[in-house]
């Protein structure tokens, strides 16, 4: 499906130049998604399952993917695995079923962000806008000509010119998201940040309702990174508290 092409309203230039990849099998959905997105300017096309939302990421090159869990074929989180072994991209997963295991497997495969169904399509074109701005301020921040130094924290090294992480002299592979909430924390440790203030910082929402996307996104990185690194602090926020440091 092939949305109309106005004149950008929105920061980051041309928005027909965004083209949009929903993988879903169930047409309503697709459709409603579909119309949603075209009407932001961006070009969108519908795949309805494992197989061809592979092929489909590989001749569009999406910049964003909005893929559902359960698919004919192979399921959504295979279909983000091969997508990510190809060219990583910015994933939004749906769910029918809220369960944090599954959030974590999603994330773990490459996802940046996920939905559980019903939601509101307001907020995931929020959601979607959000990843595009952050793609656009990494390319950004990679072009920079005075890029910024390494956190060194214990053992934990922080490289955000390559946007590399490593502990205790090993590689650390994070997502896009998880990476730059690292970093949010890292910049500020030992500085108790709340669930607000990292949603708003690192995924750019102004909407507290997504806080819980947060509390996902710190337990993947503990799985990396280990437990001992981030603190919770309860009904409040985290804090990045490396030993040594």
């Amino acid at each position: 499906m092939n949305a109309p092409r106005p004149t950008d309203t929105r920061t980051g230039g041309d928005p027909a130049s965004v083209v949009v990849l929903v993988v879903e099998d169930e047409p309503a959905i697709a459709t409603a998604i579909a119309h949603r997105m075209a009407a932001e300017g961006w070009r969108v096309e519908v795949a309805s399952d494992g197989p061809s939302g592979v092929a489909a990421a590989a001749r569009l090159t999406p910049d964003v993917v909005v893929l559902d869990v359960m698919l004919p074929g192979f399921d959504g989180l295979e279909v983000c695995r091969r997508i990510q072994a190809e060219r990583p991209v910015p994933v939004i997963m749906l769910t029918a079923r809220d369960d944090e295991t599954d959030m974590l497997v999603g994330l773990g495969v490459g996802a940046d962000d996920y939905m559980t169904k019903p939601f509101s399509m307001r907020e995931l074109v929020a959601r979607t806008r959000a990843l595009l701005r952050r793609v656009e301020r990494s390319a950004q921040l990679a072009g920079s000509t005075a890029p910024e130094a390494p956190i060194t924290a214990g053992d934990v090294v922080v490289d955000r010119a390559q946007r590399r992480v490593s502990r205790a002299g090993e590689p650390v592979h994070l997502t896009p998201t998880e990476f730059d909430l690292l970093v949010t924390l890292a910049v500020n440790p030992r500085t108790v940040l709340t669930r607000e203030r990292l949603l708003a910082e690192v995924w750019d929402w102004v909407d507290a309702s997504g806080t819980r996307t947060v509390d996902s996104h710190v337990k993947a990185l503990r799985r990396k990174l280990g437990a001992d690194l981030i603190r919770t602090v309860h009904g409040v926020g985290y804090a990045f508290e490396p030993a040594g440091s």
